[in-house]
Formats: C-alpha cells, sequence, structure tokens
C-alpha cells in the first residue's frame, strides 16, 4: 500500500499544491493561529507503567484548547508513538485525539510528519486519501529527484502561508535526491538537511513554516550544549545534528525531537517538547501546546498553553521520614540521604504504601572514597594490602568482605 500510495503521489508532488490550498475563515479579523504539537510517544512507558491514561488526560486538555482557540492549523512534529509497531490501544489513543481535534476545530488542517521512533511507510499509507479531509500525514520524505518536500498552503487576509511537511529524515532515505559524499558514501546530516531544503523554491515574500523532526543546533551552539532527556533516542558521537542556519528560509520552524521545551532561534524556531513527561529527567518540566500566531509576512507571536498531567513526575529527596511526609500519588523516584542502615524491606514497604506510584529507590552514597594520588611498589605488596592501600578506613566487616572477594577471584584464576 505504501508504495501504491507513493506511486499516487509522484505525478502531483508539485503540480497538487493548489489543491490544498483553503482560504482561512474571518481571515479579516485575526491572524492565522496554529497549534504546534509533537513528540507524543503514545504508548510509551514510565519504568514499566503504562502511560495511556496519563496521555488520554492531557490530550483531552489539547481537544480543550482547540475548541476554545480555534486554531487554523495543528501541526504534531513526529514521534506519535513509542515504536514502530504500536498496540491497538496505542492506535486507539490517537484516533480518540484525531477525532476530537476535528470536532472541536472543524475548520483546521492537521499536518501530522513521522518521527524517528514511528514507521514511515506505515505512516505514509492513505496519505492522498485522508489529504481532502484536511488530513495531512505525510510518512515519508521526498523520494525521487522530481519530488518536493509537502507542501500544504493556507490564505488569509495576509496573501498565502506555505507550510512544508518534512519528516524524519536519514541521508541513506534521500541520497537519489542529495547526492553522495566523493567515495560515494552517505552525506551527513547536516550536509543533507541543508541540501534537500535548499533544492525548494521557497517564496521569501511569503510566510513559510517548516515542520521538521531533527536534531537542529542553534547558531554556534555545539551538539554537547545541549541537554537531552532520558528518553530521547542520542547517536554516538551526535552525528545526527544539523546546523540550525537552514531554518532561516522560514518565518516560524515547527520541530520535533528534543523533548524539554527548547529554542533554536529566539521564538521563531522552536521546540515544544513533549506534551507528558517519558522519563524522569523532565521531572519540574512545564509541558504545553505552542499557540503561534502568524500576522503579515515578519510577525510572529507565541504563547504556550499549560498541560497539567494527571500524575506529576517528582524527585524527592531527603531521609526516609523527610520524605515519607510528601506522600502523594504522583510519579516518584525517591532519593534518600539517611547515614544510617534502614530495614531495606520495612523502608521498601513504607514507601510503596506512601507512594502507590514509586517509580524508584535510591541510596545516596553513605560514604565517599578519598582519592588521592599514592605511589606504591604494588610488586612488594600481596592483593589485599595493595587494595587497602587505596580504600581507607576499612572496618573489620570490610577487610573480611576484600579478602573474600580476593579469594575468590585467586580460586578462580588457579
Amino acid at each position: 500500500l505504501a508504495r501504491l500510495n507513493r506511486g499516487r503521489l509522484k505525478p502531483a508532488a508539485r503540480s497538487g499544491i493548489m489543491d490544498t490550498k483553503r482560504i482561512c475563515p474571518d481571515k479579516e479579523k485575526k491572524q492565522m493561529k496554529l497549534f504546534h504539537l509533537s513528540d507524543l510517544h503514545i504508548g510509551a512507558r514510565l519504568f514499566g507503567r503504562d502511560l495511556l491514561a496519563d496521555q488520554s488526560y492531557v490530550f483531552d486538555q489539547i481537544i480543550a484548547y482547540a475548541a476554545q482557540e480555534q486554531p487554523d492549523a495543528i501541526v504534531i512534529a513526529g514521534d506519535l508513538y513509542d515504536k514502530a509497531i504500536p498496540s491497538a490501544e496505542a492506535v486507539e489513543t490517537f484516533d480518540r485525539l484525531i477525532s476530537g481535534l476535528t470536532q472541536a476545530a472543524p475548520q483546521a488542517e492537521i499536518m501530522i510528519i513521522s518521527g524517528n521512533h514511528d514507521s514511515a511507510p506505515r505512516l505514509n499509507v492513505f496519505r492522498s486519501v485522508l489529504q481532502p479531509h484536511k488530513i495531512h500525514m505525510i510518512g515519508l520524505p521526498p523520494q525521487t529527484p522530481d519530488e518536493a518536500i509537502e507542501q500544504v498552503t493556507l490564505r488569509d487576509a495576509y496573501g498565502d502561508v506555505h507550510f512544508y511537511l518534512l519528516p524524519f529524515v536519514k541521508p541513506s532515505m534521500v541520497k537519489a535526491i542529495v547526492g553522495t559524499e566523493e567515495n560515494g558514501n552517505n552525506l551527513s546530516y547536516d550536509d543533507t538537511l541543508h541540501r534537500l531544503i535548499g533544492r525548494e523554491a521557497i517564496d521569501p515574500a511569503a510566510r513559510n513554516v517548516l515542520v521538521s523532526h531533527q536534531f537542529y543546533l542553534p547558531v554556534g551552539a555545539s551538539a554537547d550544549s545541549i541537554e537531552r532527556m532520558d528518553s530521547e533516542i542520542v547517536t554516538v558521537g551526535n552525528i545526527d545534528s544539523v546546523r540550525g542556519d537552514v531554518l532561516e528560509r522560514f518565518d516560524y520552524a515547527a520541530l520535533g525531537h528534543i523533548h524539554k521545551p527548547m529554542r533554536v532561534g529566539g521564538d521563531r524556531f522552536r521546540y515544544c517538547g513533549t506534551p507528558l513527561a517519558c522519563s524522569v529527567s523532565e521531572a519540574g518540566q512545564q509541558k504545553g501546546v505552542v499557540l503561534v500566531e502568524l500576522g503579515e509576512k515578519g510577525s510572529v507571536a507565541t504563547s504556550v498553553l499549560p498541560l497539567t498531567p494527571l500524575h506529576e513526575v517528582r524527585i524527592l529527596r531527603g531521609t526516609l521520614t523527610e520524605v515519607l511526609a510528601q506522600a502523594c500519588a504522583d510519579y516518584v523516584t525517591v532519593i534518600l540521604t539517611d547515614r544510617v542502615d534502614l530495614d531495606v524491606i520495612d523502608m521498601q514497604d513504607r514507601l510503596r504504601t506512601a507512594f502507590p506510584n514509586l517509580l524508584e529507590i535510591r541510596r545516596e552514597t553513605l560514604r565517599r572514597a578519598a582519592y588521592q594520588a599514592q605511589s606504591v611498589d604494588a610488586a612488594a605488596l600481596d592483593p589485599f594490602a595493595l587494595c587497602s592501600s587505596f580504600l581507607s578506613d576499612l572496618d573489620v566487616d570490610e577487610q573480611a568482605l576484600l579478602r573474600d572477594v580476593i579469594n575468590t577471584v585467586q580460586e578462580v584464576q588457579a
């Protein structure tokens, strides 16, 4: 079906743009509004806990905001699901979200791209069937040199607004379009995105919006300086990073991939972040929907519509007594600072009673090793003495444990 669908789209890749041009109602009285969402990660689990109820709770708020604000466009910048093959329950949850949005804001164009967690071919199925119903679900980037990035055009009192819908791209996916290095290897992510976007005939006089799911860097920033969340997939060496200067051709860039809300270039190029915390590293973050209002060329205003989770993700640090005093139903990571031994079974039972959604229990190190530069004659010391020279203040029980470990290792080696 995916191959058939792409085949149908090829002849209209550029000429079909006008088919999606629509005039926004009442545009003489207000600016064009759009909602910016991304990284829904429907079906994600937090320490094994099912988050579908939490996600549905947040999605209901998004639907309510759509009914209140009546946006002209709703963009979801990738990672609809947490897995390439989502569960039936995850698909049903996504269906309820889209159905709710279409009912709450029937005039809105809904624009969706795939992210690196999604199955691009699966999202691309029925692409041409959904477009007449104001739903643009784009799973695949251009596949051949004669195809362009999918474009949807809306019109208001100030003229056209062109939306460029670019799903997650790997260099290997578009090498037939952007080419390869001299030695035949794939281009870098940075070169690939610059070439792919650079080939588009973007009208500088019109208002242009990019919807993309990539790792864009603020101009002048290094990939290592960007705080990444535990729920993100981080490539070795950050090879997927792309310089943010490629976004300068657009009036607004609705970005997905980074789970923490982040600006790449002022308010115009930004990641909205996940609508719900997907990891403990996101504890304390205020999640929300970015509301973008486009006026005349050069006029872009943004604000955040806050989302309240069913359960907060929290990190509680303190002694057992201090932590137990904060009992709640939130998703909690507990870090105990007690300097005395605790009854492990009793401690766990008491914490699980106080926190029915307890995620994990951590203990701060009771004693930190005092590492100092030392010069020892290793050959002159037996293994026990050598280890003891690096570990200070061992008590009788710890010395016995160390001897047992050394003896076990020596037995194995023998």
